[in-house]
């Protein structure tokens, strides 16, 4: 039997190459993204640009109106130095009886809401009156403490001014109510998200980048030029910023709409709310249910018809003695059966917010609430909301606030610079901006990343129901963008 001819060098290339099957088969594996943890990276590259490029006016406007309500104190002094301010009288200041006379005398129209003593000693004393006409907000008359002279009066909203309640409602609403608290939720609700994107892009760079030295990280490389010059900027300014953002972000959302109302909900779970004073009189008959507490509220519609303004000074004389120091409000009952509330208001550290309730009549003290006797839950959120408005330590407290302010409007300005920095200018490829980074980038993610990413994501969806609300808009208008794409390249 014969053997077949050894084959050629061509015939033997032909046998060795592929099918037209098989090259099909071996483009699609090729062609398929490999998951792994560079992944993750990609996602964060994304999620920060499209948060940055969406979400970053949002946060510039709430830079700049929280800088501008920083400097309130110093703003309601300028403005209404005549109210809030006294030339330092010789002797001793009148006493509270007097001075609520004379303020009644000047203004007798309304009820006693409450009356506020002064914080320093060239500072007035505060009668505030409600009024029916002015709904929640108040009329409060100042008093000189040393002549007991009317310095003056001003509507107020809870013990604010009206250019203090301004600039509140500016940085809180945009003056809009109810559908403007929804632009500084969304401030809020991602402005952790990117910090914390941005923190985890910045320390993890790849080792052909810039060392990853403390001062690599925390300053910006002056010998870089262009787009990654001004990264550099970007990304050191945040990391000084992290801790005062993140500490912004959290504190914002707890007393934010719908944030705030899951906040609520978990601190109803962990009993931690701050306790109630019981101004329930020894002895007294209540219907059932009916309760008696914490009656320190501006604007209540009193019941009692006339309040007579020894009871303040008599009220304070037994708060003092039971050890209540420093600037206090003094809130009349708001019937029969309940006792008088003082309540301290010192807002700076060291804080003082301990409460008791005065029966007059007797010069009893009918309950006693300290501060040390707060949940710790309950603490945080009072002394974060405190730090959040600039007034838990004072100038310094202010000073830092309009830094981060300031410093949060710089680093927005320069994300916007690298996104312009970043665009094509090739004559054949130009465009106004620089292109987002590629879709698909969830392909690559690690099986184990995607089994607790959406579940974590889901239950962050309803912790902060209006991150969620925007995180689908994001991803449907990302889904909206590639569908075009794909039509435009057919």
């Amino acid at each position: 039997m014969s053997s077949s001819p050894e084959p050629t060098q061509a015939q033997r290339g032909a046998l060795a190459a592929p099918l037209p099957e098989e090259k099909s088969e071996a483009a699609t594996v090729a062609a398929r993204p490999s998951r792994s943890w560079q992944g993750v990276r990609a996602l964060l590259v994304r999620l920060h640009f499209y948060a940055g490029v969406f979400v970053a006016p949002f946060l510039l406007v709430a830079a700049l109106t929280g800088l501008a309500y920083t400097l309130a104190p110093q703003l309601d002094r300028l403005v209404y130095g005549t109210e809030l301010r006294v030339d330092r009288g010789s002797g001793e200041p009148r006493s509270l009886a007097e001075q609520v006379t004379a303020a009644r005398a000047a203004y007798p129209e309304g009820t006693l809401a409450s009356v506020i003593t002064p914080p320093g000693p060239e500072d007035t004393t505060r009668v505030v009156l409600s009024l029916p006409e002015l709904g929640e907000k108040q009329r409060t008359v100042f008093v000189d403490p040393y002549t007991a002279q009317v310095q003056g009066e001003l509507t107020t909203r809870w013990g604010s001014t009206p250019l203090t309640t301004w600039l509140d409602d500016l940085h809180r609403n945009l003056h809009l109510g109810e559908v403007g608290r929804l632009y500084s939720e969304v401030a809020a609700s991602w402005l952790w998200v990117i910090v914390a994107g941005g923190l985890v892009l910045w320390l993890g760079r790849s080792r052909g980048q810039r060392t990853k030295s403390a001062r690599g990280v925390l300053l910006p490389d002056r010998s870089a030029r262009g787009v990654r010059r001004t990264r550099s900027r970007h990304a050191a300014m945040g990391v000084w910023l992290a801790l005062g953002l993140l500490f912004l972000s959290a504190t914002g959302l707890t007393w934010s709409h719908y944030a705030g109302d899951r906040f609520g909900q978990l601190l109803d779970a962990a009993k931690g709310h701050a306790p109630r004073l019981d101004t329930r009189l020894p002895g007294a008959d209540t219907a059932p249910g009916e309760e008696h507490a914490g009656h320190a509220g501006h604007g209540a519609a009193h019941s009692v018809a006339s309040t007579d303004p020894a009871d303040f000074q008599a009220a304070v004389a037994v708060a003092r003695r039971a050890g209540l120091g420093g600037t206090v409000e003094v809130t009349p009952p708001t019937d029969s059966v309940s006792a008088w509330t003082v309540a301290q208001r010192d807002n700076e550290w060291p804080v003082h917010y301990d409460q008791v309730a005065v029966d007059v009549q007797t010069g009893q003290i009918v309950s006693h609430l300290r501060w040390t006797d707060f949940p710790l839950l309950a603490k945080l959120s009072k002394l974060g909301v405190q730090g959040h408005m600039g007034v838990l330590f004072g100038i310094a407290n202010q000073i830092a606030l309009a830094s981060i302010a300031l410093g949060l409007t710089f680093v927005t300005l320069w994300g916007y610079r690298m996104w312009w920095q970043r665009r094509p200018t090739r004559g054949d490829r130009r465009a106004p901006l620089g292109k987002a980074p590629a879709r698909g980038v969830w392909r690559r993610l690690p099986l184990p990343v995607l089994f607790v990413g959406v579940p974590a994501v889901a239950a962050l969806g309803w912790a902060l129901p209006v991150l969620g609300v925007t995180l689908v808009a994001f991803l449907l208008v990302d889904v909206a963008l590639g569908l075009v794409g794909r039509g435009r390249a057919k």
